[in-house]
């Protein structure tokens, strides 16, 4: 892959898409929107990437989407770049495998609507939210309005959203939008803990809980337990699941092949 803003690599399992804008804060484009999507799509054809990683720099996870180039835009330029961000944001939020934001400073707008797309959201102490694209005269339009009430409160999304107000990491975690707060020189680590664990999963069922989270939130009750249902089931044909049971009745850890 040619990168022009986003470092992409790969670590004992773990793939690192680091956003990397610096003199830009990081802010967000089509073309850095078009960058994340091929990582993302990297990740989803290499089987050797079990858990994947989305950050950005000490100062900055994201500060939104690129204010410059937007003041000039009509409508249509609007659509263009909404267009690119749902396409990468959509890939990131269906990939099969999971997925974590680690965020130090800045997550705005588009950076935390990034982040929402990621399974797990891991911060630092000094870290940031917001979604204040309200003080600009217009709304998040990134996903932040559908998927920031899906996962809290809606009054206190509906707070965030319609005061444009930025969240420091303590409140984030209260709120449910971390997922934990450590300190900044321990966020690395924190974030290859949790894929650690995760990687010791079976990752077929690890796909499927996932799978069944996802299309479940955009479902009824009842037809996401037969989505559920479907899926459990299905890991009953898995070597995964008899090697699973084995090792729990044997007393011993699984070795999972994700087959």
């Amino acid at each position: 892959m040619d990168l022009k803003y986003v470092l992409f690599s790969k670590e004992d399992g773990i793939a690192w898409i680091r956003l990397n804008r610096p003199d830009k804060l990081n802010a967000l484009n089509h073309e850095v929107f078009g960058e994340i999507g091929e990582a993302v799509a990297k990740c989803a054809a290499d089987d050797e990437v079990r858990v994947v990683v989305l950050t950005g720099s000490d100062r900055v996870f994201a500060a939104g989407a690129d204010i410059e180039h937007m003041s000039k835009g009509q409508i249509a330029d609007a659509f263009t770049l909404t267009d690119a961000s749902t396409r990468t944001q959509e890939s990131l939020a269906d990939l099969p495998k999971p997925t974590i934001a680690a965020i130090s400073g800045y997550a705005l707008g588009g950076g935390l609507e990034l982040a929402l797309c990621c399974d797990f959201r891991i911060a630092s102490e000094n870290a940031v939210v917001g979604l204040p694209e309200i003080n600009l005269g217009i709304i998040p339009g990134g996903g932040g309005t559908q998927r920031l009430p899906r996962l809290i409160n809606y009054s206190m999304a509906a707070e965030m959203i319609m005061t444009g107000g930025m969240v420091k990491a303590e409140r984030a975690e209260r709120l449910g939008i971390l997922n934990r707060v450590v300190p900044q020189d321990q966020l690395e680590t924190e974030v290859k803990k949790l894929a650690g664990k995760l990687m010791s999963k079976s990752s077929i069922a690890l796909r499927a809980a996932k799978t069944a989270m996802r299309k479940g939130l955009n479902v009824s009750l009842k037809d996401g337990l037969q989505i559920e249902q479907d899926l459990f089931c299905m890991l009953f044909g898995t070597e995964d699941q008899k090697e699973g049971m084995a090792a729990f009745l044997e007393k011993r850890k699984a070795s999972f092949k994700g087959q």
